[in-house]
């Protein structure tokens, strides 16, 4: 799959964003500072606060409403936009994001805010969390409900300001859980209502028009191009399988037993079993044409049924690739335009 060309489908998106910056009054409360003149008015519910959020490291109280606001992972930027809001710190995107540690639907979506992108600061959470570059930013409230926190990290960060972690499994929060969480952080639970809602019509009218994605089976993975013998298989707890889930496809048999019992959201599987991977359609994502053909053509991962069968897809976008591996309220709609008739094309051609 080559990478498409400008995504039109930022402009809707970067509408909807003002939106709903429009019907909750000026961004700038929570994230960079307002431009001289801006009314810095609170956006929050009169009643949202004091808040008190369990998460998996304990529960965090929030007193008042945040007017700096720090981000780890790569979701919870995203849902504060969408939200109508900027943070003050993000995650650099460092996989498939573009020169300013952004991606294309995020910068698109503040600017939409009447904010500049370049003001954020972007911390790069390669080794780990930055504690230190965190501090920096002084924020008063730290979201990461979607991220690789430890309780190291959670102690650490708790010392500068209030956090809310993942509910349960790092990595593994389910984009409306993330929504809501965020939307009740930042006082406000009924924008985050009305961006779930609106999220859940798009997918259901964009799953409408590919009906053969229903029931059809599948396994999301991944391979290092210098050895294939073994192939990286991402768990039912992964993002990405989570969202073909809500396309109406189904996990893999194969998928479901190397799953079970565990809270990795990926596993190895030994290439010599390939032919036991037992889905209709398999994902997977490569650096350029030239690695997914080495990958589909090498003798025992060729023997993956779905690959003998044609029906995969190599992803060989890597802005559209982080994006499927973040659903958020901005890279569902970018899912949805670019992804899904691959998918289904994939799905038809199982049948």
């Amino acid at each position: 799959m080559r990478r498409p060309g400008p995504r039109p489908v930022l402009t809707a998106l970067a509408a909807t964003v003002l939106l709903a910056a429009c019907s909750t009054g000026p961004a700038g409360g929570s994230g960079v500072a307002a431009e001289e003149g801006d009314a810095a008015t609170s956006t929050a519910a009169a009643d949202a606060f004091p808040v008190t959020i369990e998460h998996a490291f304990g529960e965090t109280t929030i007193e008042q409403e945040p007017q700096r606001v720090a981000t780890v992972g790569w979701s919870d930027q995203d849902i504060v936009v969408a939200l109508g809001e900027v943070p003050a710190g993000a995650t650099k995107i460092t996989w498939g994001g573009n020169e300013a540690g952004s991606t294309e639907w995020w910068d698109a979506a503040v600017e939409a805010l009447g904010a500049d992108p370049a003001e954020v600061v972007r911390y790069d959470d390669t080794d780990g969390i930055p504690v230190d570059e965190i501090a920096q930013v002084a924020p008063d409230l730290i979201l990461g409900t979607n991220s690789g926190m430890t309780q190291e990290d959670y102690d650490a960060l708790s010392k500068i300001a209030p956090v809310v972690a993942y509910p349960e499994v790092a990595w593994g929060t389910p984009w409306r859980e993330s929504v809501e969480l965020v939307g009740r952080a930042l006082g406000k639970s009924e924008e985050a209502d009305a961006v779930i809602a609106d999220l859940e019509e798009q997918i259901a009218a964009a799953v409408a028009e590919h009906p053969e994605l229903e029931g059809t089976s599948f396994a999301w993975t991944w391979f290092t191009p210098s050895d294939l013998s073994t192939i990286g298989v991402y768990t039912t707890i992964d993002l990405r399988p989570q969202l073909m889930r809500e396309f109406g496809m189904e996990d893999a048999s194969k998928v479901v037993e190397l799953s079970e019992g565990g809270e990795a959201f990926s596993v190895n599987l030994s290439a010599e079993q390939a032919d036991t991977l037992d889905a209709d359609v398999m994902f997977f994502w490569a650096t350029d044409e030239a690695e997914a053909e080495a990958v589909t053509s090498h003798p025992l991962v060729s023997q993956v049924p779905a690959v003998e069968n044609g029906s995969y897809v190599a992803v060989t976008d890597m802005p559209l690739m982080a994006a499927l591996s973040s659903p958020t309220p901005l890279t569902i709609p970018v899912v949805l335009e670019e992804f899904l008739p691959l998918a289904a094309e994939a799905a038809a051609s199982a049948r």
